[in-house]
């Protein structure tokens, strides 16, 4: 019966390359369609959009709104994109019908818009893959090791690769868009995220999320503001694990019927669909039903899901706009104007600084704005609650704050909350019927040169600012001179120091440790920022390095310069504290990267394998390059640091361990994280192997997109490690490679060679593992990976040992806190 339906399949696909109107909802593999306007079923559409249809499921009545796949552009026709769509079609008479234009619901290539001459392929080995005319990878499926028979669209819009057996391999519909259809699901944490604009087809700012609890949506920024919340109620609890189905007009969340509801009425309550009908999150954040009229042929917004006011939109005006009467205004002040339109015949597009903001604190000033209401009020107790001028203070000292809403409680300025912003958007003005109203904006602008010191007033103002310079430096310069006594001895014997910091300096500059950017076994990391420039400032727990001994270290580790290495800028030695100053990493860390946490894009293979390489030339360096070896002792991806070009450098490694070239090991008490740890350290006698096995840890973690130790996980796949020894020996390694690795076919000889140096990094006796020059040297492809490797990577044997929880905190370990169960 299978083979029969494949045979028809075949044969009904044989007629839709040869007849010029057939169309078919199925293709069988081998197959591939070249974009080009000779294409036999291309449809141009009065509002300048056209599309060339490869699969049609045309309407069961025979005609009407129907589900297509294939090429989508829209005026003016510049590029395309591989889509879903709706149109109106007809196999009565063989055309489409122009009633409404194409209505597309799915998109494969959002980001990368292709051109004439693109070519989509359906193979069984890579499923779908599509390329641009200059032959480079856009999109593809990746199907791992099925094999495809064909594809076909569904009569409600789903995308189906499927086997021989008929089973679907991959569907777009697990892949949502913007949009979802009648049927389809939305998994706890996925997203929708709308399009920039009608002309921009990227990821925009405006994104919708399922969690427990109901539909939220955010604009994205650092961090994400809440602008809309739909709760979802049922007489069962809701938890991580909720589903949503948008089907026959009503939702639906794990299998039970739900209906939206405010103030005891029912909102939303949808017919039954005879008709196409679908949900979209459009690019102004309005998230719309839609349905076809079946007789016209129209598009219709039935209601817009989000029951909020126009103006309480994030992008309603743009950035900085005022929402007033439904007219957008610029911010105002009583000194003069600060803002203009962004673009007169625009006003959505909302307003722009006459003069760009920077970070020099000496030329700002507060632009106060008066009973204007802010969307993101959300989760007030995610925001401080603190007074007035204090809430400006601490917007005024970092850098990315760019305006504070204070909200006030009982109209009482020293008491309520603060909402800082590193993004502005829309304001809405004073409406009485408006929650929120008792509140003002503050937003912070740059004072143009002309307007300081031309009058008396300025001229005061300034020499009192003068005045409090002086009597700050001269505190200042006392302190120093108090430091400069206690560390004389030895600061005279070091020369070539980093910038020395006081403990007040760092404490102000990271506006009193408020913004923890992470925290580890050896102390916590704080954003700041110092002449004009954004700061990382590490906090250590530990004070047991002597004086002498810190400043010894510091000095050697700054004078150290490795494009991979986090460049150490300063430091702080003043009593008890301990402090190291280094450059900010707008990226953050690798492990916000590689597990797919947040919603971020998951990292494609030429990004992984360059981060790959740039952490095994800093670990070289700090090996084999410096006048003393430095060991780590605590690679992980949280100590490996992102700039915005996803350039990785090693960071932390100030205060590892300074070996002397002429000892090839050292004896020191065990320090890092579980699941990096190499097995010597349960003999206390390691070298710069053990930061070769934490690098083959981190390795296989970037491959598998997954952490070693998942407590997450079931007890049989908690420890990856022990999975990839498995694989190892069945041959399955390939099993292993991440599922969100798009371009897996592309690169898989490379990848796998990769899998292969981690396993060779991760032998268990220490003398077999390759030293970090080798491992550059692989990785650029100059030396082959060893071949006689021992795949026994974990032990059976249960160890215990003294050793230290945090940094040199004695305790008793056992073995599997190793790199994991043993």
């Amino acid at each position: 019966m299978t083979s029969f339906l494949a045979f028809l399949a075949l044969l009904s696909f044989s007629f839709s390359v040869n007849a010029l109107y057939f169309y078919n909802s199925t293709a069988i593999s081998p197959t591939s369609w070249i974009n080009s306007a000779s294409m036999p079923h291309t449809a141009d559409y009065s509002d300048g959009s056209t599309v060339r249809i490869l699969l049609l499921n045309v309407n069961p009545a025979g005609y009407g709104p129907s589900f297509a796949a294939g090429f989508y552009c829209f005026a003016p026709c510049n590029s395309f994109f591989f889509s879903i769509f709706i149109i109106y079609a007809t196999e009565i008479n063989e055309g489409i019908w122009d009633g409404s234009h194409p209505q597309v619901i799915w998109t494969a290539n959002r980001s990368h818009p292709i051109s004439e001459n693109a070519t989509l392929q359906l193979t069984s080995e890579s499923g779908l893959t599509l390329h641009d005319s200059d032959g480079s990878l856009v999109w593809t499926t990746y199907v791992g090791k099925s094999s495809v028979t064909g594809i076909y669209i569904s009569g409600s819009g789903n995308l189906v690769l499927f086997d021989i057996n008929n089973y679907s391999i991959w569907q777009s519909w697990e892949h949502p868009t913007d949009s979802l259809v009648m049927g389809q699901s939305l998994a706890g944490g996925q997203r929708l995220t709308a399009i920039s604009n009608s002309t921009n087809w990227t990821e925009g700012k405006v994104y919708l999320i399922l969690l427990a609890g109901g539909l939220f949506g955010f604009v994205n920024s650092d961090p994400p503001q809440l602008y809309g919340q739909i709760s979802l109620y049922s007489n069962k609890s809701v938890d991580k694990s909720v589903l949503m189905i948008f089907e026959n007009g009503s939702l639906y969340m794990n299998s039970s019927l739900f209906y939206f509801y405010h103030d005891s009425e029912i909102l939303i309550k949808l017919q039954y669909a005879t008709n196409i009908q679908y949900m979209r999150l459009d690019s102004d954040g309005h998230l719309r039903h839609y349905g076809y009229d079946s007789l016209s042929g129209q598009c219709n917004i039935l209601q817009d899901l989000f029951t909020i006011d126009n103006c309480s939109y994030p992008t309603s005006y743009g950035n900085y706009g005022i929402c007033k009467n439904g007219q957008c205004i610029c911010p105002v002040g009583t000194s003069g104007n600060y803002f203009k339109m962004a673009d007169d015949q625009q006003p959505e597009l909302g307003c722009s600084a006459l003069t760009p903001i920077t970070c020099d604190v000496n030329n700002h000033h507060w632009l106060t704005i008066n009973n204007v209401s802010y969307f993101n009020y959300g989760d007030d107790a995610a925001f401080s609650r603190i007074d007035e001028e204090s809430c400006k203070i601490s917007c005024l000292r970092n850098c990315s704050c760019k305006a504070v809403v204070y909200r006030y409680f009982n109209g009482d300025s020293s008491d309520g909350r603060c909402f800082p912003l590193s993004e502005v958007f829309s304001f809405e003005n004073y409406q009485p019927e408006a929650p929120y109203t008792n509140s003002s904006a503050y937003i912070k602008v740059q004072v143009s040169p002309s307007r300081v010191g031309l009058g008396p007033i300025l001229g005061s103002t300034f020499g009192a600012l003068l005045l409090l310079v002086a009597l700050v430096s001269i505190y200042l310069v006392c302190m120093s001179r108090i430091n400069e006594a206690q560390d004389k001895d030895f600061i005279e014997q070091l020369p070539g120091m980093p910038t020395r910091f006081s403990f007040e300096e760092l404490r102000m500059a990271t506006e009193h440790f408020t913004k923890k950017l992470g925290e580890g076994g050896f102390g916590a990391v704080f954003e700041g920022s110092w002449d004009n420039e954004r700061i990382a400032v590490k906090r250590l727990y530990s004070i047991e390095h002597g004086k002498n001994d810190f400043l010894a270290e510091v000095k050697t580790i700054g004078s150290i310069h490795h494009i991979n290495l986090v460049r150490l800028m300063g430091f702080c030695a003043d009593k008890l504290n301990r402090l190291l100053v280094y450059e900010y990493m707008c990226n953050g860390s690798l492990d916000k990267w590689i597990y797919c946490s947040e919603g971020r894009v998951p990292l494609d293979w030429p990004i992984r394998f360059k981060i790959i390489i740039d952490v095994a030339k800093g670990l070289c360096y700090l090996h084999e390059d410096c006048r003393q070896k430095i060991v780590h002792f605590d690679i992980k991806p949280e100590n490996i640091l992102l700039d915005e070009m996803f350039h990785a450098k090693v960071s932390d490694f100030g205060l590892s361990k300074l070996i002397d070239r002429e000892k090839s090991r050292v004896m020191t008490r065990m320090r890092g994280t579980p699941g990096y740890l190499a097995p010597e350290w349960l003999t206390a006698m390691v070298t710069e192997k053990v930061d070769v096995y934490s690098f083959g840890v981190v390795i296989v973690e970037i491959l598998c997109g997954r952490r070693n130790l998942d407590y997450a996980q079931t007890e049989e796949n908690r420890h990856l490690i022990t999975i990839l020894e498995q694989k190892s020996k069945s041959n399955e390694l390939f099993d292993l490679i991440d599922k969100n690795l798009a371009d897996v076919e592309i690169y898989e000889e490379e990848i796998m060679n990769v899998m292969k140096l981690a396993m060779w990094c991760l032998q268990w006796d220490s003398s077999r593992r390759p030293s970090m020059s080798v491992v550059v040297k692989v990785l650029d492809k100059a030396m082959e990976v060893e071949t006689s490797l021992d795949y026994n990577f974990v032990s059976s044997i249960p160890m215990m040992t003294s050793v230290v929880g945090k940094e040199d905190q004695s305790a008793s370990l056992l073995a599997s806190t190793l790199s994991g169960p043993r």
